[in-house]
């Protein structure tokens, strides 16, 4: 089996328990955005976070890393 370049720049994570190819480099609010664009938008108006395997929040600046998990939920949670 080959692998192309394009699936060779791709890493991947779980966001909310489902598994997601995302780019390598792509930031978590970047990969929530190829994967569920209205779950990012809420993210972005505040009303949901991300959050790491441990439910603290994720570094929204940091790049993602093959086996990432993620989950997005309500910013009450986090808090």
């Amino acid at each position: 089996m080959t692998t192309s370049s394009s699936d060779a720049s791709k890493v991947r994570i779980y966001i909310d328990a489902r598994p997601v190819d995302a780019e390598g480099g792509a930031t978590p609010l970047v990969a929530l955005e190829q994967h569920d664009a209205p779950a990012a938008a809420l993210v972005r108006a505040g009303s949901r976070v991300i959050v790491d395997h441990r439910g603290l929040p994720a570094p929204l600046d940091e790049r993602v890393t093959n086996g990432s998990i993620f989950r997005v939920v309500s910013s009450r949670q986090a808090s």
